[in-house]
């Protein structure tokens, strides 16, 4: 069985050698595990059906477009910054510059946020050649200077557009000024652009991003493409021809629920994921006050398991303070091992493997040195006892090394899993390494 899927694999990647598929050293005994008869049939039968899908989507990404846009960027998913689950459109220079400074000063920079994006509202019209105008009175020195100010930093900067006639909040799109707008961005010095979908009746979405694509392109410089239209037309099919990550839900808000049915929707399209192409489901709420540690910690290993970009959405500027929520936001934000985790080399997403009563789940994740990343998440409002079985992963018996990512600790296991309680609405998060032979 598993020579089959491992030369099923191998004929898949060489059908689509462009397309970065998952490395099969790691990803074939991974599958062939999961599909041992020796599991339940319902486990079984799951993960031949998860294992059928892996391959025939390896198999069928067109080789033309494999690396569509040809910009070699967001290999890991982009860690950074945006203005608009915190601020709206309060956004300002000041507030940029300030976030920036903040960014360089506190960790997380060094943590591997890169990226300093500016949402909706900081563009007010077009002057009589049709070039987009930002708000004088809000950035009175202009984008150039803003991003330029960015990048001295050490930081990349980011900007909002809309590939309809209008933002959400009403401000001018980009229909039909695409090429012209992308010219801009890259004389400014833009690095990231997220493309929303407001005001677009009658458009058709990979049409209208593939414009905007393209128009990147002719502008010359390499910037990444966020697509955002909410998931209504399957950016999943077509968005990794498009952009290096596309929103697979509606938007977030700073509640448990929320997130919990963002990272749901997201984790069905698990296998389209591959570096440079990157499911979304949406920006961080942590540090907003809406989510407690417990739940903080869960939102973030969810995303690293789900290989989600990282895009916090607090007040940056106050995470030294000494208040509930600044506190939680440096102890999870700046978790060195869970970041590790999402930036995995390897680009698989994490998919579930255990689901008890759809409260007690385990989502497992393969990562580049061979080992696992694990998250037994308790979607209750008690605490509850939790196993991962190494064999549904792929692992064999025996001793191996086993890191608690949130404790910081690395413990020896001899077993076949490894249990803990976890607390209501919470995670443990571990990983495991090959048993020693």
């Amino acid at each position: 069985m598993c020579d089959a899927v491992k030369s099923v694999l191998r004929g898949g990647i060489r059908q689509c050698a462009a397309a970065a598929a998952p490395d099969i050293s790691v990803i074939a005994p991974y599958v062939c595990r999961m599909t041992h008869s020796s599991l339940p049939r319902r486990v079984t039968g799951v993960a031949l059906v998860a294992a059928t899908v892996l391959l025939a989507v390896a198999a069928t990404r067109p080789t033309p477009r494999a690396l569509p846009l040809g910009n070699g960027l967001a290999l890991t998913p982009p860690m950074g910054w945006n203005s608009w689950n915190h601020f709206a459109c309060n956004v300002s220079s000041t507030l940029i510059r300030g976030v920036a400074d903040a960014m360089a000063a506190n960790g997380m920079r060094e943590a591997g946020y890169q990226y300093v994006v500016i949402d909706d509202c900081w563009q007010v019209g077009r002057d009589a050649k049709g070039t987009v105008l930002a708000d004088s009175v809000r950035f009175p020195e202009g984008i150039k200077a803003l991003a330029d100010y960015v990048h001295s930093k050490g930081l990349k900067f980011g900007i909002y557009t809309d590939a309809g006639r209008k933002t959400c909040e009403g401000r001018v799109g980009s229909y039909e000024h695409e090429e012209q707008d992308m010219r801009s961005y890259a004389q400014w010095g833009v690095d990231y652009v997220k493309i929303d979908w407001c005001n677009s009746e009658g458009l058709d979405a990979p049409t209208q991003y593939a414009k905007m694509r393209d128009a990147i392109a002719k502008s010359g410089r390499a910037i990444v493409v966020s697509i955002c239209e909410w998931g209504q037309n399957r950016p999943w099919q077509w968005g990794p021809t498009s952009g290096n990550l596309w929103r697979t839900t509606g938007d977030i808000s700073d509640s448990w629920d929320s997130m919990l049915s963002n990272f749901d929707l997201s984790a069905q399209y698990w296998q389209i994921a591959k570096p440079g192409a990157w499911n979304d489901p949406d920006m961080l709420e942590i540090g907003n006050g809406g989510l407690n540690r417990e739940e903080s910690r869960a939102h973030m290993s969810l995303w690293a398991i789900a290989a989600a970009p990282l895009i916090a959405g607090n007040d940056v500027r106050t995470m030294n303070d000494s208040t509930r929520d600044a506190r939680i936001a440096r102890d999870v934000l700046l978790n060195r091992d869970v970041i590790a985790v999402n930036q995995d080399s390897l680009g698989v997403q994490g998919h579930m493997i255990s689901n008890s009563r759809a409260l007690l789940q385990v989502w497992t994740r393969p990562l580049k040195d061979g080992s696992i990343a694990v998250v037994m998440l308790n979607r209750a409002t008690v605490p509850a006892r939790i196993n991962a079985d190494f064999g549904y992963m792929g692992m064999t018996s025996g001793s191996r090394r086993v890191r608690d990512l949130w404790a910081h600790k690395d413990t020896t296991v001899t077993g076949g899993g490894y249990a803990a309680t976890v607390a209501p609405h919470g995670v443990v998060m571990f990983r495991a390494w090959p048993a020693v032979k």
